[in-house]
């Protein structure tokens, strides 16, 4: 199962969409979890009312999602548990995407054009992994010899 989890390919064409992924994915998990830039901070941001009704406790699925946003751009970013950490940042999204943004219509501000284009760079990773340069790859490479 791990072995499953950590492979990945020597391609290159992962490292640009896990840099992007990972800068924007640590940044707004910082502003949700740490209050950083202007962000409103886990105790805030828990206490926004959760996309669905289904989500109760609302702050435990607002403070998953938050922490999810957070560890996972830094797996993604660094390219360890890549697929793990793309899992987390796709739930996410598809929850942004379906639950928030969706009744925006496709257009920003309101809409879900930029939610969609995280999750389509979310599931490109959950499918190919790491890549080069990831530590995915030495660590498969590794478990190889």
């Amino acid at each position: 199962m791990s072995r499953k989890l950590i492979a990945t390919s020597p391609i290159w064409v992962t490292v640009p969409i896990r840099l992007a992924l990972g800068v924007i994915f640590i940044a707004h998990g910082a502003q949700k979890v740490l209050g950083s830039f202007g962000g409103p901070g886990l105790a805030k941001f828990s206490s926004f009312p959760a996309p669905f009704p289904f989500m109760r406790p609302a702050w435990l699925w607002m403070g998953a999602a938050a922490v999810a946003e957070l560890v996972g751009g830094v797996l993604v970013m660094i390219g360890l548990l890549t697929r793990f950490g793309a899992f987390m940042l796709f739930c996410t999204m598809l929850t942004a995407v379906v639950g928030v943004h969706w009744k925006g219509g496709l257009f920003l501000p309101a809409g879900f054009e930029y939610a969609l284009a995280l999750l389509a760079m979310s599931l490109a990773l959950l499918i190919s992994g790491g890549g080069i340069a990831s530590i995915d790859l030495g660590l498969s490479s590794g478990r190889r010899r």
